[in-house]
């Protein structure tokens, strides 16, 4: 991993982390509802991404309708996960299942780890069955559940940005595309919408910068990663979403989460540690 792919895999995961604060601090401390939250958050993130494209000599905004919709899909379920999830449990459970798809991904495509590497995914996917196995302390099973399938169409929007070549634009112009799909959300949930100020600043803080910007630069972080790193290095975002929910928003540190996030941390040291995946013969044939 060069110096460059590891300061924007950096800056990345701060901004993940940022967002889960962000959207935790909304729907806790203010009055917004998850759909106008996800809404502001799409709205924003496009308007910024498009006000940067206007900067450049070609500004054209590239992405895909698989990836708009895997975008949406990510942000609508994160919002309402956070309705009843703790900021570092919901990054947590997040982080985890993109891992898993992304897992399966570059397994089916080929890629392997060597025997270290492999007992850090071990180790990782440990922490996260621990935290979901039932107890005073496990999360709720619905939210449990949203933010996994969050987490699986946030694995399947990192994949297909892997092979992008202009990061910013593909990023943009999927939040472009995602606009419809969340105002379309917005209107199935009309009655239920509470368009809270402070809620929509904390929204358009999260849409602006750590996620517009964030994925602008985690789309130019994936072309130096093979699909199992970038799914690993991922879960370092529940510790970070962790240490700072319970510094900046006074949640409780759990006996249960801190094993969990050792055992999270162990595992992506020992990925992060392993040369980077190279795909078998028969792929390269």
């Amino acid at each position: 991993m060069t110096a460059r792919t590891l300061l924007l895999t950096a800056l990345a995961m701060l901004a993940f982390a940022g967002n889960s604060l962000l959207c935790r601090l909304a729907l806790r401390d203010t009055d917004i509802d998850a759909a106008s939250f996800t809404g502001m958050r799409i709205l924003a993130g496009a308007l910024t991404l498009w006000l940067l494209l206007r900067t450049r000599p070609q500004g054209r905004a590239g992405g895909s309708w698989s990836g708009a919709v895997a975008l949406f899909v990510y942000a609508a379920g994160f919002s309402f996960a956070y309705l009843q999830l703790d900021a570092g449990v919901g990054a947590l459970l997040l982080f985890g299942a993109v891992q898993l798809g992304m897992l399966l991904y570059g397994l089916s495509r080929g890629e392997r780890l060597g025997p270290w590497a492999s007992l850090g995914l071990l180790l990782a996917l440990a922490g996260l069955v621990a935290l979901l196995l039932p107890g005073a302390d496990a999360p709720a099973p619905g939210s449990a559940a949203l933010m996994l399938l969050a987490g699986l169409a946030w694995a399947v929007y990192s994949l297909l940005g892997r092979g992008s070549a202009d990061p910013l634009a593909a990023t943009a112009g999927n939040f472009i595309r995602a606009i419809p799909l969340a105002l379309l959300l917005g209107l199935l949930l009309v009655a239920q919408s509470r368009p809270d100020p402070l809620g929509l600043v904390y929204a358009l803080l999260s849409g602006a910068l750590t996620s517009g910007l964030g994925y602008a630069v985690w789309y130019s972080a994936l072309r130096g990663l093979g699909a199992l790193q970038a799914a690993t290095v991922q879960l370092s975002v529940p510790i970070l979403a962790a240490l700072a929910g319970a510094l900046l928003l006074g949640e409780a540190l759990s006996l249960r989460l801190s094993l969990a996030a050792l055992a999270v941390l162990g595992g992506i040291a020992l990925v992060l540690s392993a040369e980077r995946p190279a795909p078998l013969a028969s792929r390269q044939a």
